[in-house]
Formats: structure tokens, C-alpha cells, sequence
């Protein structure tokens, strides 16, 4: 008898041994237990035994049902024809994880082929002393199963009907995105709108229909939606199918799982062209009114007599003198209106109060400003609007400052002969005085003295501080010059940071210097403009009349030279008119004549001085010096010309007339075959203020195939100072990236911050030869040079000592790292050689280390023998078959 058996029976033994057991109770048990009944109606059900292997031992067919579909022969391993193979795997991995797995969904091939739905439930027993068994059930759910999903279909088929008809009535385009942010779906007016596919426009492909101006801003509020998760509202501009462009709003929302995570975004998108065309007119038209108002320099005062508010525009509270916070109250307003007008104002109010405005109404007022109470004009035009039952809406008043138009005749009059910042006379009326008091000196015999003025480095102060600062700092020096000058003086501006004084009690050169003392020590307090103190100094010249002087022009000039020598000689003076001034002037004007015919008559002449490596000697490149050549006299230095140099003009002219000839020599020297390394040419400020300087430069440059690696530009730090500081930073970067080496020369001795080296393009750092002249005896010249070496290896840029001279400055310039000299030590001045004479040049260079050594060494004897020394650098070089001198000046220089 098996354990099933054993088991029945079991329990009925012990069912017969409990007190009151009925025999009713035992008869429906069997029924239970063998009723073919329950055949017919359970469910389809096996109920079957494995053993730990999944070999059934013994199954039950439960139900009628079960059989008709399948066959019983499972015993073994016979089951596994009846399930699919995924299925085997599935129910193997379920005894695994668990004694008592959840049940196992399975399909099940019955009689005629067919797969139907069925569910394993399964359960570990372990007896003691027996091997475990599986006991376990097979369920046929297909029926079951197959209303479900037929139920599940007719809704999921219902339920894309309704979303494909809201979507296609809806007017937005409905979309999802990934949790990166990738297009996954888009409705089907995409298409109809762009002409794009929606699987073109899947992924990122629909940033193509964007605007190309809303491109970069669109992504970047989408990113950062992307990593905050908050929703999406952004606008940007749609390309359409016609090619055409329509403004659009995308909205969304991000859907998160239980944990809070981000499943998925849910977004539409929305034409809103019109509604962002409408919102563009009415900005127009307010931006319209607001310049309107403004051009017309209008001040606004609106009441809201239904809220019953004012509101002052801040025009006009500019026009009172008012500040944005000061309340808008009618008492601050009869408060600020001149006591005469007052009562007008007031009736105005009341009638505003009362409702009883005219539609329109026009008034002038005198007004004190509320912040320095000056007294202004006012004109006011109002207009009123009503309701249709008469009830007054709003009063909006226009304001109109009409001072100026009241006292215009009087304005123009005082301009024409006043300098409107200072409020000083101007040229006009100071010369016009100045005429008046010369005819009256001339009649009566007696005299008077003119002072001349000028503010020392107005420009600085401008180009550093801003032209507010050098405004203030005219205003500021003006009314110390009107309180310092006495009271028969007539003062006035002459013009940009010139003033002149004329002052009959001040009729000797000793009353004119002890007033200058009076006047330098007055301006010698700094003047503080905005926090900010401003330091400036002053430069005077001054003539007598009858003196210096027997008319208007002349005296005015013999002061005017007086100040251009008070400014040439350290500024910060009076100067009297000499007679040497005038015989100055003369040769300053010789000068600029020189100048003038050496470029006209192509007498410019460069001449070059080596750089070299002081270990070595090897020559690294030239400079190209300036000189010109008389056709008398013979070659003469810039310091001949130098007045030429403040000359804009004249100074751009000559630094072409340069630029071309050594371009031209370098030319020639590459054709011949020898490298002269990096030749140099000096700029000026004048260079790049006159013309796009760079190009210039480089088309130069390549007119003769000369590569820009070959040239340097020198400048020296004023360059840097002036007002076309970004000019002239345009051209060095644009230089710099061609090629070109950029060099700071005297560096040092100017007024340049340590910022410019790193705002322009500087390669090469020149130590200006008044350091190295004393650095053998002067400590801090040592340091200074130290520091400029050191700056320069820290910013990889090149230092090149000037005017290297002895061997003593050689040594220290290397041991403090610098080991580029030029100077008479590292050889002279060459005039423009040909081809040979460069390669001579360049073949001595060329000298081994311990040689030129020998050749620093032998110079120091050689500095005692003057003769010898003179005569060494009198040395004549040939030149095209023609003897050109040296520099004379060079062996009076060592």
C-alpha cells in the first residue's frame, strides 16, 4: 500500500477514534475525496511527486478538464515534452532559489499542437530519514488567462483610440525623452509642422529645426533641467516645412518611480507665434514711447484716480533733483514749486482731487531743485480720461524743463566767450582782453605781466583715470588758479590743459616770479576726485610787456616759449622769457626741416648694431638704428632730428622710410644666402595710431618673401600709455601671430605697470643701458637687473642687456642669467653692407667660446690706451666700393 494510502486511511482511523464522531461526516468525506463530480467541475489540475532530481514518481489528474487537452504520461521525465525548454530552465531556477517558490508561469504544448497557459505551484518535503521530495500541482490557466488578455487588449485598443484622437485634435505636439535627455517619441503634427520625419527628429535630430540663434540657449536650459529635474519652459524659433520660422513653447515634466528617480519626460509643444508677436509689439510701442520721452527730455506724472496713486517717472524726478525713493505726496511737490507759484499748483490738485480736470490743461512753473535748489523752469501739459459716466480714469502730466529756452539768448552769449567746464573766459575773450590791455599800456606807458600755464600730464591722468577724472582735475586746478589770482588779473582757459593770466600788477619779471611761488605752493595739495586723489604739477612761463614784448602776438609767443622751456626742463616752474628761447625755437624748427628733407631727398639710412650671445659671441640677430646722411656733412644720428620725433607726421614718415630700406637689406642678404638671424626696428606710438601698422608691417614683409620669424618690433613702454592702447594691442597680437617677435625696449625707465607684459604679446625684454652702465659699482642697479632677469625666465621671455661695454658688466649679466648683450663690447654699428660683408660678419661670429673670451679679456688693457681705442672704432668699412665712417660717437660713448 504507498504512502497515499497509508495516509487516508490514517486519517480516518484517527477520525473514528474522536468522541462523537458522526457516520454522516465520514460518508461525505469520501464523496469529497471520490465524487466524479468534482471531475467535471475542478479546475484542470495534476497534482503530481517529484523527487530532488525533477523526475515525477506520481501524478493525479484532478480534473476531466486537464485530460482533454493533454496527455497523462509525465512519469519520469516525460513531463519535459509537454513544456517548453525556457520552461524547464525557469522551474529549475525556481526549486534553486527557494523550498517553497512563487509559481512558475509555463506554456503547454497539448495533443493537437497547440501552446497552452498553464501555472506550476511546488513545495519541498523533507521527511526524516527519506530523500526530500517536490510535491506540486500543473494548473491549465489558457481559458482563464485568455479572457484576461482579451479584456487587456480591448482596453489597451480603447485606450490608443482615445489617445490618437486627443492627440491628432490636440494643437500641441505631444513628446518624451529619455532620462539623458534623448527624443524617444513625438506626435504626428511634428511632421505635419517641420516637414521632418519623427524618426529624424528621434535623439538629438530635432535640434536641426531650431533657429540657429535659439540653438545654444535652448540646450543649455534643457542640460540643466536634465541634472535638476524641475520642469521645462522654454521659447525658441521652429523652422517650418515652407522654410519659414514659427516661435514655439516646449514644456515638460519629468515621471519618477517610487524612489523618486526619473523614469521618463513627458512633454508638448505649443505654438505661441502670436501671442510672442503681440508681446513684441507692445514692447516696441512701449520702447517707443520711452525714447520718446526720453529724446524729448520729458518727466511723467501719472494719477490713477480710480486706485488713487501717483507715480513720478524717473525723468522727472531727475528734474527735481529727487532720488528713485523719495515718496510722490502732492506736499512734496508744493514744497519744491517757488512760493509765487504755489497757489497755482495748489488749485491744480484740487481740481485733480475733485474730479473736475479739464480734458486737457497747459502750466509753467519755477521750481527749486530739491538737491542743490536751483531755480527751474517748468512746463507742464496734461491730459485727463473719463469714464463714460463722466468719473475721471486718469490724469497723466508731461513735464518739460524750459529754463534754458527762457534764458537762451543769455546762454549764448556766455558760451561764445566762456569755457563751459571751468566757466573761465576762454581764448576768444582772453585775447580779445589781452589786445584791449596792450593798446592801453602803449597809450598810458605803463605795463603789465602774462603768465602762460600748463597742467603737467593731463593725458596720464586721462588715459589712466578716465576723461571724468581729467575733467574734474581742469575744474579742480581752475578754481585755485581764479583764488590764488589777483584781483586786477583777467584769467580764462586757453584750451585743453592750457590757462593764461594777464595781470597789470604783476608788471616785473620779480612780481611775476614770486606770484608763480604763490600759485605752485597753492596746487601742490593733491585734488581728490571721487575717493581718489589726483597728484599734478604745473609748468609757467611768463613775459612782461615792454620787456619781452611790445604787442599782443609777440608777448604771447615770448610766453609761449617760456612754457615750452619751462616743460622741456623738468616741468614744475616758471620760466622767464630769454632771448636764447626764441634761438631754441629756431633750431627745433631746424629740426623738423632736417626731418622734412631727409625723407623728401631719401637721405634715411639704417644702420645695425649686433645682439650676441655673450658666452659664446655668436651674433643672434641686429638692430636697426636710425641715422641719415647729409649729403655734406655726412651720416648724423636721430639725436640731429629729435624734434622730429614729437612730430606724428614726421615720425610715421621716417619709421616708413626704415621699414622699407631694411627690408629691403634683409631681402638682399637672404638672396645671397646668409641668415642675419632676427633684424629689429623700432615703433613709436605714432606708428599705430596712423594706419593698421601690423598689416603694414606684413605686407611689407611678404612683398619680399621674407619670413616674419626673420623681424622684431621694438617699443618702449610709453607705447603702451597712450589713448590707442587697444590699437596698438590689436597690432602686436596681430604681429605676434604672424611670426613676428615682439621686444620691450628700456625696459625699466618708463611708466608701464607689470600687467602689460602679460596683456601684450611681449617676447624680449630689454634692460635699458642705464642700468647696465653702473652695475659694476651701483648695488642697486645689480638688484634691479636681477629682478628683470628673474622676471623675464619666469614669464619665458627673452632678456637682452643694452649697452654692454666691458667685460666686467659680461661676467655679472651671465651670472644673473643674462646671456644676450648689444653694445659696443658685442660690436659696432654696421651701416647697410652687402651680402659679403654681412657673411665676414657672421663668419668672425663664429669663433669658438675660450676665443672670445680672450677677445673680453685683451679689451680691458685696451681701454687705457685712448689712441688705440679711438682708432678702433674709427675704422672704415666698405661698403658697395664706397667708405662709410663709423659712428664717431661710439668711441666717445666707452
Amino acid at each position: 500500500m504507498d504512502r497515499f494510502a497509508d495516509r487516508r486511511f490514517g486519517e480516518f482511523a484517527s477520525e473514528l477514534a474522536r468522541d462523537g464522531l458522526e457516520w454522516d461526516a465520514f460518508h461525505y468525506r469520501n464523496e469529497l475525496l471520490f465524487s466524479p463530480v468534482f471531475q467535471r467541475v475542478s479546475p484542470p489540475l495534476i497534482r503530481w511527486i517529484a523527487d530532488y532530481r525533477g523526475r515525477i514518481l506520481s501524478r493525479e489528474i484532478m480534473s476531466d478538464l486537464f485530460a482533454r487537452h493533454f496527455s497523462c504520461d509525465i512519469i519520469g521525465n516525460g513531463w519535459r515534452s509537454m513544456l517548453d525548454r525556457h520552461d524547464w530552465k525557469a522551474l529549475a531556477d525556481a526549486a534553486k532559489r527557494s523550498a517553497r517558490p512563487d509559481p512558475v508561469p509555463v506554456r503547454m504544448r497539448t495533443l493537437a499542437g497547440e501552446t497552452r497557459s498553464g501555472i506550476v505551484r511546488m513545495s519541498l518535503v523533507v521527511e526524516p530519514d527519506e530523500a526530500p521530495l517536490w510535491y506540486g500541482t500543473i494548473e491549465d490557466i489558457d481559458e482563464r488567462y485568455d479572457c484576461d488578455r482579451r479584456a487587456l487588449a480591448d482596453a489597451l485598443a480603447e485606450s490608443r483610440q482615445h489617445y490618437r484622437w486627443s492627440v491628432e485634435l490636440s494643437p500641441q505636439v505631444p513628446w518624451t525623452a529619455s532620462v539623458s535627455g534623448e527624443i524617444e517619441e513625438v506626435g504626428p503634427r511634428w511632421q505635419e509642422l517641420t516637414g521632418m520625419a519623427p524618426a529624424r527628429a528621434r535623439g538629438r535630430g530635432w535640434i536641426d529645426s531650431l533657429h540657429p540663434d535659439d540653438v545654444d540657449r535652448t540646450l543649455a536650459i534643457w542640460t540643466e533641467k536634465l541634472h535638476s529635474g524641475d520642469p521645462v519652459d522654454v521659447d525658441y524659433r521652429l523652422r517650418l516645412s515652407d522654410g519659414g520660422y514659427r516661435w514655439m513653447r516646449s514644456r515638460a515634466s519629468a515621471r519618477r518611480d517610487a524612489k523618486g528617480r526619473i523614469v521618463r519626460w513627458y512633454g508638448t509643444l505649443e505654438d505661441v507665434h502670436a501671442q510672442k508677436l503681440a508681446q513684441r509689439e507692445l514692447a516696441d510701442s512701449e520702447e517707443r514711447f520711452r525714447l520718446a520721452v526720453q529724446s524729448a527730455r520729458l518727466g511723467i506724472w501719472d494719477f490713477d484716480a480710480v486706485a488713487g496713486t501717483r507715480t513720478w517717472s524717473r525723468e522727472f524726478r531727475t528734474m527735481l533733483g529727487l532720488s528713485d525713493t523719495e515718496p510722490a505726496t502732492s506736499e512734496l511737490a508744493l514744497r519744491l514749486v517757488h512760493p509765487d507759484d504755489r497757489s497755482r499748483l495748489a488749485g491744480m490738485l484740487d481740481a485733480v482731487a475733485n474730479g473736475r480736470m479739464p480734458p486737457h490743461f497747459e502750466a509753467t512753473l519755477r521750481v527749486h531743485r530739491a538737491d542743490t535748489g536751483a531755480l527751474r523752469w517748468i512746463k507742464s501739459v496734461g491730459w485727463s480720461s473719463f469714464s463714460d459716466s463722466g468719473k475721471p480714469l486718469r490724469v497723466i502730466v508731461t513735464f518739460q524743463d524750459v529754463t534754458e529756452e527762457r534764458n537762451s539768448e543769455e546762454r549764448i552769449r556766455w558760451a561764445a566767450t566762456h569755457d563751459p567746464m571751468t566757466h573761465m573766459p576762454n581764448r576768444a575773450l582772453w585775447q580779445t582782453t589781452l589786445e584791449e590791455m596792450t593798446e592801453q599800456a602803449r597809450r598810458t606807458g605803463e605795463s603789465f605781466g602774462l603768465i602762460l600755464v600748463d597742467i603737467d600730464d593731463l593725458k596720464r591722468t586721462n588715459d589712466t583715470l578716465g576723461h571724468d577724472a581729467g575733467d574734474a582735475l581742469l575744474c579742480g586746478f581752475a578754481q585755485r588758479f581764479a583764488s590764488c589770482a589777483p584781483a586786477d588779473a583777467m584769467i580764462g582757459r586757453l584750451g585743453g590743459d592750457e590757462f593764461g593770466m594777464i595781470a597789470p600788477s604783476l608788471a616785473s619779471s620779480a612780481a611775476l616770479s614770486a606770484w608763480s611761488a604763490e600759485l605752485l605752493g597753492g596746487v601742490r595739495a593733491p585734488y581728490v576726485h571721487n575717493g581718489r586723489s589726483l597728484d599734478y604739477g604745473i609748468s609757467m612761463g611768463g613775459a612782461v610787456f615792454g620787456e619781452h614784448g611790445e604787442d599782443a602776438a609777440e608777448l604771447l609767443k615770448a610766453a609761449d616759449l617760456a612754457l615750452y622751456a619751462s616743460k622741456s626742463t623738468g616741468r614744475g616752474r616758471l620760466t622767464l622769457f630769454q632771448s636764447q628761447l626764441r634761438a631754441d625755437a629756431q633750431q627745433r624748427s631746424s629740426m623738423i626741416h632736417m626731418a622734412r628733407q631727409a625723407i623728401v631727398d631719401d637721405l634715411v639710412v639704417p644702420y645695425y648694431q649686433p645682439k650676441a650671445d655673450m658666452r659664446t659671441g655668436r651674433i643672434l640677430g641686429y638692430e636697426a638704428l636710425l641715422r641719415w646722411q647729409h649729403p655734406r656733412t655726412g651720416v648724423h644720428a636721430p639725436d640731429t632730428i629729435a624734434a622730429a620725433f614729437d612730430n606724428a607726421e614726421l615720425a610715421v614718415e621716417l619709421t616708413e622710410k626704415m621699414l622699407a630700406k631694411v627690408v629691403r637689406d634683409v631681402d638682399r642678404w637672404l638672396r645671397a644666402g646668409h641668415d642675419p638671424g632676427r633684424v629689429a626696428i623700432n615703433a613709436s606710438a605714432a606708428d599705430f595710431m596712423q594706419h593698421d601698422f601690423a598689416d603694414y608691417v606684413l605686407a611689407h614683409l611678404a612683398r619680399c618673401t621674407i619670413p616674419p620669424q626673420q623681424f622684431e618690433i621694438e617699443v618702449t613702454e610709453t607705447v603702451f600709455l597712450g589713448r590707442g592702447a587697444e590699437q596698438v594691442e590689436r597690432a602686436l597680437h596681430r604681429l605676434s601671430s604672424a611670426g613676428v617677435r615682439i621686444a620691450l625696449d628700456d625696459f625699466g625707465t618708463g611708466y608701464a605697470s607689470l600687467s602689460h607684459l602679460k596683456q601684450y604679446p611681449v617676447d624680449v625684454l630689454k634692460i635699458d643701458r642705464s642700468f647696465i652702465s653702473n652695475i659694476e659699482q651701483d648695488a642697486g642697479d645689480a638688484v634691479i637687473v636681477d629682478a628683470i632677469v628673474k622676471l623675464g625666465s619666469s614669464l619665458g621671455m627673452e632678456v637682452v642687456a643694452e649697452g654692454v661695454e666691458t667685460v666686467g658688466q659680461v661676467e655679472m649679466l651671465i651670472a644673473r642669467g643674462c646671456t644676450i648683450g648689444q653694445g659696443y663690447l658685442m660690436g659696432r654699428r654696421y651701416g647697410p653692407a652687402p651680402p659679403r660683408a654681412i657673411s665676414r660678419q657672421m663668419e668672425s661670429s663664429a669663433d669658438s667660446e675660450n676665443a672670445i673670451k680672450q677677445k673680453f679679456r685683451a679689451v680691458e688693457p685696451m681701454r687705457s690706451d685712448r689712441n688705440l681705442l679711438q682708432s678702433d672704432f674709427q675704422a672704415i668699412v666698405t661698403v658697395a666700393g664706397q667708405e662709410i665712417a663709423e659712428d664717431k660717437e661710439a668711441g666717445a660713448a666707452i
